[in-house]
């Protein structure tokens, strides 16, 4: 529903607001944080209307926002979560108290951006950033979660200063943006941190960049390893937390399959932990946070025996991670890979982890203009395990199925377009309930 007196919108349904976004702006992908800057002003959302925790990197920050998420759920909070992208429909992108948000209520924070804007041109992903921003506003949040969705010093999100910034992971991928290099990638990463705010680094690695960039700004900085980690898992799946002065034994599994994910729900914790003094937490809330989160796509199993897991994996670092959990929980029959890729991926490199694990390849064409043709992919596993290309991602998971046998699993990965292809075929899973694990 319009503001009385205010103009008719330009749109009154979803689609057609999304439609015209992407047209709108000169260039798909515009980063800088001026223009989406000013627009945030004129519409008062800046400061934040609530304690921010901003997370960046590579791989991993989606996870860790789910856990952040789960953790402050669990503890009552009104959480307001910002992510990108999506993978089934554009709602899931801002989701309040748990919730993606609805077409109504979006459709009214692009109108009102529409009429604040003064003729100043956004971007598709600055539209959806100050969207978020004016809903957590009006729907009153207690806690902000915005995922960076690319780099981080010119991402739009950036123009909140957090309260706490996390820096999950640092990789080779989007290297035209942000540099070709990890110390070019992790100083973009570092842009989220903010003078003596504390930030999160889980890198155990972390580029020299970042710290000289935390340094720079005395920003206090909790380094994966040294100021925090992940104990090991004992045989009922428990493990501990060790970090900032404490240690929380026996914490629950993590909601999220893999264990790559107990330094994600580390690195959570310890955000959460620098964040007490505005948003104050109980280890109950910890512990229940950390067992509950739930995120599509992040090496998710959908089926057993077959199995079936689909994981968004889409860079080299990405699929490193990926063949870790392959390598960690082998199967007694043979594992089948079903991919696509964009082309402006490092293809060599994700397929490099990989390679060894796999059995089979089925490849298929994705419906969107970067995506890689699977005939060209198909060259880069020339002298492979044997290769099959279908007309479809989906084409290509249904020949999967029918050649696969009990003790089989079939791994759907590449991008988050070739999870979204198999989630919404019509296979026996589609209506079934999130699981992770």
């Amino acid at each position: 529903m319009s503001e009385p007196g205010a103009p008719r919108p330009r749109f009154d349904n979803l689609s057609d607001w999304l439609d015209w976004q992407e047209r709108f702006h000169i260039r798909p992908i515009d980063l800088g944080l001026e223009r989406v800057g000013r627009v945030a002003d004129l519409m008062g959302l800046r400061p934040a209307s609530a304690p921010v925790i901003t997370v960046g990197g590579t791989n991993g920050k989606g996870s860790t926002v789910a856990f952040l998420e789960a953790i402050y759920r669990a503890a009552g909070y009104r959480v307001g979560v910002y992510t990108s992208p999506h993978l089934l429909r554009y709602n899931e992108r801002i989701r309040l108290q748990g919730e993606p948000v609805g077409d109504g209520p979006l459709c009214e924070a692009f109108a009102a951006i529409d009429r604040a804007r003064d003729n100043i041109s956004l971007s598709y992903f600055e539209f959806g950033t100050l969207a978020a921003l004016w809903l957590f506003r009006r729907e009153s949040m207690d806690v902000i979660l915005l995922e960076v969705g690319l780099g981080g010093r010119l991402d739009a999100v950036n123009i909140l200063d957090a309260h706490v910034a996390v820096v999950t992971s640092v990789g080779i991928d989007h290297q035209s943006w942000l540099g070709e290099d990890r110390e070019a990638i992790g100083f973009e990463k570092a842009g989220i941190f903010r003078g003596e705010q504390p930030a999160v680094c889980g890198d155990m690695d972390p580029p020299r960049r970042l710290l000289e960039h935390a340094a720079s700004l005395d920003t206090p900085l909790a380094l994966a390893g040294s100021d925090f980690h992940a104990g090991p898992v004992a045989e009922n799946g428990v493990w501990d937390y060790h970090g900032m002065g404490m240690t929380l034994t026996a914490l629950p599994p993590p909601g999220l399959a893999g264990s790559v994910q107990r330094g994600n729900a580390a690195t959570a914790i310890t955000a959460a932990l620098l964040l007490e003094d505005q948003v104050p937490l109980t280890e109950r809330a910890v512990r229940e946070g950390i067992a509950q989160a739930r995120l599509a796509g992040r090496y998710q199993c959908l089926q057993q025996d077959p199995a079936v897991w689909v994981d968004v994996a889409h860079n080299p670092q990405g699929a490193r991670i990926l063949g870790g959990h392959l390598a960690d929980e082998p199967v007694k029959g043979r594992t089948l890979a079903v991919m696509g890729v964009m082309a402006d991926k490092d293809v060599p490199g994700i397929l490099e982890p990989l390679r060894s694990l796999v059995n089979a390849w089925y490849l298929g064409a994705l419906d969107v203009p970067r995506a890689l043709a699977p005939e060209e992919l198909a060259v880069h596993l020339e002298g492979a395990a044997p290769v099959q290309i279908q007309a479809s991602v989906a084409e290509a998971c249904e020949a999967a199925l029918l050649q696969a046998g009990p003790g089989d699993r079939i791994i759907v990965f590449g991008s988050f377009h070739t999870v979204a292809a198999v989630l919404q075929a019509p296979f026996p899973w589609a209506d079934a309930p999130l699981k992770s694990a």
